[in-house]
C-alpha cells in the first residue's frame, strides 16, 4: 500500500526542496549551511541536492511544470528576502501539492512508482472533494 502522499513525500517533496537550494545557492549567494537552516534540513542533504545525479530525470520533469518553477522561485524570494516564514512555505508547498493532485501530476508520479495501480484511478480526487 502506498498512499498517493506517500509519493509526494518520497518524491516530490525532496525535488522541490532541491529546487529551492538550488535557487537560493545560485541567485541569492547562500551557503549550504545557511541554506539548510532555512530549509530545516542539514548541510549534507543540501549537498545531496546540489552535487547527487539520483533522480535526475524525474528533477527535469518536475522542473519543467511552470507552476512548480513560480512556486520555487516565489518560497526562494520569500526565504532569501525574509518575507515569508517557514510555516508560510509549508502552505504554500501544500497548496501547491493540492493543485498538482487537481492536475493529475502526482496521479502520473504514482502510477509511475506502482505497478498495480490502475489507468483510471481517482484516489486524489477522492481526497481533494472530502476536504
Amino acid at each position: 500500500m502506498r498512499p498517493p502522499c506517500e509519493v509526494v513525500s518520497q518524491y516530490l517533496l525532496p525535488a522541490f526542496r532541491s529546487l529551492v537550494a538550488k535557487k537560493l545557492i545560485k541567485e541569492y549567494n547562500f551557503s549550504q549551511v545557511e541554506t539548510a537552516k532555512k530549509l530545516g534540513t542539514t548541510q549534507a542533504s543540501i549537498s545531496h541536492y546540489i552535487y547527487s545525479k539520483r533522480g535526475d530525470k524525474r528533477m527535469k520533469q518536475l522542473e519543467s511544470i511552470p507552476l512548480i518553477q513560480s512556486t520555487v522561485k516565489e518560497i526562494a524570494r520569500g526565504i532569501a528576502t525574509e518575507k515569508i516564514s517557514h510555516t508560510d512555505s509549508i502552505s504554500i508547498f501544500c497548496k501547491l501539492c493540492a493543485t498538482l493532485r487537481n492536475q493529475g501530476v502526482i496521479c502520473n508520479l504514482h502510477r509511475d512508482s506502482l505497478f498495480s495501480l490502475p489507468d483510471v484511478c481517482r484516489i486524489c480526487l477522492e481526497i481533494l472533494k472530502a476536504r
